[in-house]
């Protein structure tokens, strides 16, 4: 049952940790990790979201925010 929710968190960590290396690098490809680290971050809050445990609500918080923050970076509305 929480299969799909575990592998979500796992994959949006990994995705948000990659992102925050390379910004920190300063890499060009920083824009383009952001886009797909937006993308990542709003599946796992939707897989979050449909679970009531308190753990799960905050996670969905957390990557909304993240998600937030990266379309910032990109300059995107998407």
């Amino acid at each position: 049952m929480m299969a799909k929710c575990i592998q979500t968190d796992m994959e949006c960590a990994a995705i948000c940790y990659a992102a925050a290396q390379l910004m920190s690098l300063g890499s060009e490809k920083s824009k383009e990790i952001c886009r797909l680290c937006t993308e990542i971050c709003d599946q796992c809050a939707d897989e979050c979201e449909k679970h009531s445990h308190d753990h799960c609500r905050e996670c969905a918080e957390a990557c909304r925010k993240c998600a937030d923050e990266c379309r910032k970076m990109v300059g995107s509305h998407y």
